[in-house]
């Protein structure tokens, strides 16, 4: 989906064309809030003030702050000081910017008007560092006349980040740079930043289910032993001599012996047997997450007979070089068995921490503890899997690393 635009920056490298150009938006009818003016200033500089019909109104220099000024026949220009810029001469929208941040400078510097006029902050650094080379800056907020102003500031030779470097001869270039992409020429010592995208997780508490604890009643069958007495009638017939005896023959004596028994009556008592205790607790787990990230590398190309010397001379990409790791691999540890996929973790985490700023310059002994303690969480950004098996694996980084930095003193 393309980006609406609404503010358009113009690269002049020459104050005639720039200001010509500042004329040609006034003619069109942009007004004075719509443009913008930005060039350096030097220390010391005088510039004259001068009205809308070509009067001099007076001049003004202090240690290199200027006020007063004539961009384009009709913006009024300052020059106030940037923190880590120095005197910049600045007219119509840019000086009320700059103005407006703070008293005698821009909060966050040249990068931080540019944003806060409406550049994206990527197209924000191609711009600044445009500037830093001396070149001049023209801005138009053009809102839907995007488009027209643009061409206006194109066909007086301006460039932008679209178009690349201009021409001088008030041509439009038509290169074949994508848009989004700016090529310049080296004038002393320049820089790329390479970026690259990386995973970060977030963590949401969902509910994932619910556990519910109650009491049913279960009818179960049970027996128990109880001990009981009872009482039995013993009876023991023996003779006796017949002696002659007092005694009459009497029908119908008896001897009534009563008998007991215990009897066993089952009543039921309600007691408590077990307790439930219901409660919840913290589990610590991980999850695999994983998702396509980009990164930028440095692409070094050579044309015609140019010789290429320093830190990054003859190091190349991991995908260049991952096949000559994979055949290190096989020499060193081939016939042990295993898997070259298991190693490349290390090998290129060794072969990247061996260009870090951060390890430059130090030998492997010194970088040890620091590279194991780090590793984990540059696998877990890098899509690995942290198994903790440094011990077993950590050879195959120290051999990438001494591999780079044996080939940067050689270069």
């Amino acid at each position: 989906m393309a980006i609406e635009r609404s503010t358009v920056v113009g690269v002049f490298r020459d104050r005639d064309k720039a200001e010509r150009a500042v004329e040609e938006l006034h003619r069109l009818g942009f007004r004075d809030d719509q443009i913008g003016f930005m060039m350096r200033g030097a220390e010391g500089t005088t510039v004259e003030a001068t009205d809308d019909n070509g009067n001099r109104a007076g001049e003004a220099a202090t240690g290199g702050i200027v006020t007063g000024g004539l961009i384009g026949g009709a913006l009024a220009a300052a020059s106030l000081l940037i923190p880590g810029v120095g005197p910049v001469l600045a007219g119509g929208i840019l000086a009320t910017i700059i103005g407006g941040a703070a008293a005698g400078g821009a909060v966050g510097g040249l990068l931080g008007m540019l944003v806060g006029s409406g550049i994206p902050d990527d197209e924000a650094h191609y711009y600044e560092s445009e500037f830093n080379e001396g070149r001049i800056l023209v801005t138009v907020k053009a809102g839907n006349r995007y488009q027209e102003a643009r061409d206006a500031l194109m066909r007086l030779g301006a460039y932008d980040i679209e178009s690349g470097r201009g021409t001088t001869t008030g041509t439009v270039t038509t290169g074949t740079a994508p848009v989004g992409t700016a090529r310049r020429d080296l004038t002393d010592r320049d820089t790329v930043r390479l970026h690259e995208e990386r995973l970060q997780p977030e963590k949401e508490t969902v509910k994932a289910g619910e556990v519910t604890v109650g009491k049913d009643v279960v009818t179960e069958h049970h027996e128990i032993e109880v001990p009981v007495r009872h009482e039995e009638v013993h009876i023991e017939r023996r003779p006796i001599e017949g002696r002659p005896t007092t005694g009459e023959i009497r029908e119908g004596e008896q001897i009534r012996v009563p008998v007991h028994e215990e009897r066993v009556d089952v009543n039921k008592q309600t007691v408590a047997y077990e307790e439930v205790e219901v409660g919840k607790r913290q589990v610590h787990d991980t999850e695999r997450v994983g998702g396509e990230v980009r990164r930028e590398e440095a692409v070094i190309e050579r044309h015609g007979d140019v010789d290429v010397h320093g830190t990054g001379a003859g190091i190349r990409s991991w995908s260049d070089m991952s096949p000559e790791y994979r055949q290190r691999w096989q020499t060193r540890y081939g016939a042990l068995g295993g898997r070259f996929e298991d190693y490349e973790p290390y090998y290129r985490y060794g072969y990247e921490m061996s260009m870090d700023p951060r390890y430059q310059n130090r030998e492997w002994r010194d970088v040890e503890s620091d590279l194991h303690r780090d590793y984990g969480t540059w696998a877990r950004t890098h899509g690995y899997h942290d198994d903790n098996a440094w011990e077993r694996f950590k050879d195959a980084v120290q051999d990438s690393w001494d591999t780079v930095r044996g080939r940067r003193r050689a270069a």
